[in-house]
């Protein structure tokens, strides 16, 4: 299987990462408990297929209380 985006290789990763981080702040601006804004972050990584993102956000999801069930 090959990876949606290979980070390394990709010319438009600056411009792609500028733009998940802008949307990052705007969740983080909203009333959304914490939780929720990293399943909304988890889903994104999935579309993006980026594992690091998932496993990253997956934890901070853990370490704000959400369950494995959701």
């Amino acid at each position: 299987m090959n990876a949606r985006l290979n980070a390394f290789a990709s010319p438009v990763t600056g411009k792609l990462v500028k733009h998940l981080v802008s949307a990052s702040k705007e969740i983080e601006g909203t009333t959304l408990p914490a939780a929720t804004q990293e399943l909304v972050k988890i889903r994104a990584s999935q579309i993006n297929g980026c594992g690091g993102c998932l496993d990253m956000h997956t934890k901070e999801a853990a370490a704000a209380g959400e369950t494995s069930l959701r």
